[in-house]
């Protein structure tokens, strides 16, 4: 059983995996919610973060590596940039020095960010780093506000891996 799940989870996120050196496609809270859609009957861990945020520079290599680490047991990952338009420069250079290999979407300027974040989790006020933990079933697991250790995150991964109705991570 273990074997079909990894296969099934691959082929997704190789298919799903973005240039790093393009424009990370731009998603409103629809847009997002389509992009959560894509994962629906897997474990999903989602990385908000920004080239501006120093916790989320620094984050942000960690969770590279977990993904790559818990891909096979079937863990999904995708970030999304708060990034503005101004600072393009900077993600292309920030996303091609850590290669993540999973997508990377970007929040679209000009939105109601508030309604934005509210609607992606409605504890979140914007605060970054923000990570969001997905069951299987699509529901929120738990979520992260800040820089968290590497051991906190394996816990919340764990978590979500090991049940569609694991709780807080």
């Amino acid at each position: 059983i273990a074997r079909a799940q990894t296969g099934e989870a691959k082929p997704a996120a190789k298919a799903a995996k973005v240039n790093p050196t393009a424009d990370p496609v731009l998603i409103d809270l629809a847009g997002y919610n389509q992009a959560l859609a894509k994962y629906h009957g897997k474990p999903l861990l989602v990385t908000f973060w920004a080239t501006w945020c120093e916790p989320c520079r620094t984050e942000f290599p960690m969770l590279v590596s977990l993904a790559k680490q818990y891909e096979p047991q079937g863990l999904s990952v995708f970030g999304v940039s708060l990034d503005d338009d101004a600072d393009m420069n900077l993600v292309h250079h920030f996303l091609t020095l850590n290669r993540p290999g999973f997508p990377s979407y970007r929040q679209k300027p000009g939105i109601d960010v508030d309604n934005f974040y509210q609607g992606v989790n409605p504890g979140w006020q914007g605060t970054m780093p923000q990570t969001v933990f997905y069951k299987k079933d699509g529901h929120i697991a738990g979520y992260f506000v800040g820089e968290q250790t590497r051991d906190t995150f394996e816990k919340a991964i764990r978590s979500i891996l090991a049940s569609p109705n694991a709780t807080n991570p």
